[in-house]
């Protein structure tokens, strides 16, 4: 079957084949699999679809990319993006919009007024090499097979198939000319893979692709029983992720940061090894780099980086400050400590209030989400507040829901790293 793939899906990508033919091959691959050598092919065939961008040599080997299976709160890429660029790497992001319960990075990134998330090749690359980063959407010229196979798996539930899934990142990845790459795999209540042993599966599937065709690739399987930081929401995650810039982020989303980071610049020959370039990473975060490639980002790609001069200004610019967006307190039911916040319960609320999307064109209010006053692991008082839900109306009893998800015990429960395995 190798020497055909490359034929079916130049094909696919082309529309020399109809929905119906092409839908049956995906149900074949979705239903029997694919041997190692046929998925290389099918990944190569798909980078090739479209077009890939070529670096020159000086940027070419400093050229690097995380990808995330999705999560609550998961806002690390607008942080860990800048970061890298501070310290010497070259980040081409093409990152995704929210569907479903998980959030997406563009969406976040579009609540900053006038953020434009659309640009050619040309000018992704032009961008990179003046400044170090861009985060942005999928153009027509990525992968165009992939997008046309995405779109039939969607209609025909042809989703949860891990050469498929593999298939689909890593020819996105392979396509930006990246020499090393960072997999976040995620599992657990607010995961698309809930069990380990699933997620492992799919790194290591993902791992052995990339590297087949010359990506460094490191896979982090990591937690997502309960969101990451505090702020769930896309402006909100905005707030957020400019703290954790600016040295002073919850201590999670940190960890995550740098220790992908550090992964990276290891992998590239920027730090002696990992730890060094966790070190340099966090560095980055506490003394004004990495925000200062944020705001460079921001500007070039359209937004005003004067509304971030103070926590006023930005929060208005956001929409936190709107008239029209009110707030609701959920409040603890007893005393304790907080042993566990339910991620997929937020995940749901949060959808309900508009801040996320059902169906792929689905519109989303940016403003909108939960901001969480404890962390797995807090003291509580009954009567202190759980979290704060801002909202343009929705109603009290769905807001309450949530509060189930807050699971209080009367002895401190210890807080684990969100890593669970890194190969």
């Amino acid at each position: 079957m190798v020497n055909g793939i490359r034929g079916i899906i130049g094909r696919i990508a082309d529309g020399g084949m109809g929905d119906d033919e092409a839908t049956e091959f995906l149900r074949f691959v979705f239903d029997e699999g694919l041997t190692r050598d046929e998925l290389v092919e099918m990944t190569l065939a798909m980078r090739d679809s479209g077009t890939k961008i070529d670096w020159i040599d000086d940027i070419a080997r400093r050229v690097v990319d995380k990808h995330s299976t999705g999560g609550v709160g998961d806002k690390v890429s607008i942080s860990l993006a800048p970061a890298l660029a501070a310290c010497g790497a070259a980040v081409p992001m093409i990152s995704g919009r929210a569907l479903g319960h998980t959030g997406g990075t563009l969406d976040k990134l579009e609540s900053i007024p006038g953020f434009d998330t659309e640009m050619t090749f040309l000018e992704l690359k032009n961008q990179v090499i003046e400044i170090g980063l861009a985060i942005v959407g999928q153009n027509q010229d990525l992968v165009p097979a992939d997008r046309r196979m995405y779109a039939l798996r969607d209609l025909t539930g042809l989703i949860a198939s891990v050469p498929l899934i593999t298939s689909s990142i890593i020819s996105k990845k392979a396509a930006e000319g990246i020499t090393s790459l960072v997999l976040d795999v995620k599992t657990g209540k607010g995961a698309f893979m809930q069990s380990q042993e699933q997620a492992e599966k799919l790194a290591r599937s993902m791992k052995e692709i990339a590297e087949s065709i010359g990506i460094t690739t490191t896979c982090l399987v990591t937690s997502m029983d309960h969101p990451i930081g505090y702020a769930v929401g896309n402006s909100l995650e905005i707030i957020e992720s400019v703290e954790t810039l600016c040295g002073r982020g919850p201590a999670d989303l940190e960890e995550l940061v740098c220790i992908q980071g550090g992964v990276l610049l290891g992998s590239i020959g920027l730090a002696e090894d990992n730890e060094h370039g966790a070190v340099m990473i966090q560095d980055s975060l506490y003394d004004g780099t990495a925000y200062s490639k944020f705001l460079q980002m921001v500007s070039a790609q359209g937004g005003n980086p004067e509304i971030f001069s103070s926590d006023h200004s930005l929060m208005q610019a956001l929409g936190i400050l709107d008239e029209d967006l009110l707030s609701f307190e959920i409040k603890a039911e007893q005393s304790g400590w907080v042993r566990d916040i339910d991620a997929m319960r937020v995940a749901e609320l949060c959808l309900g209030l508009g801040a996320g999307r059902s169906e792929i064109e689905g519109q989303i209010d940016h403003s909108v989400g939960l901001l969480l006053n404890v962390s797995v692991g807090s003291p509580i008082m009954r009567g202190q507040s759980l979290a704060t839900v801002y909202h343009r109306g929705f109603d009290e009893k769905g807001m309450l829901a949530v509060r189930e998800g807050f699971q209080i015990s009367e002895d401190k429960p210890d807080v684990a790293s969100r890593i669970l395995e890194m190969f």
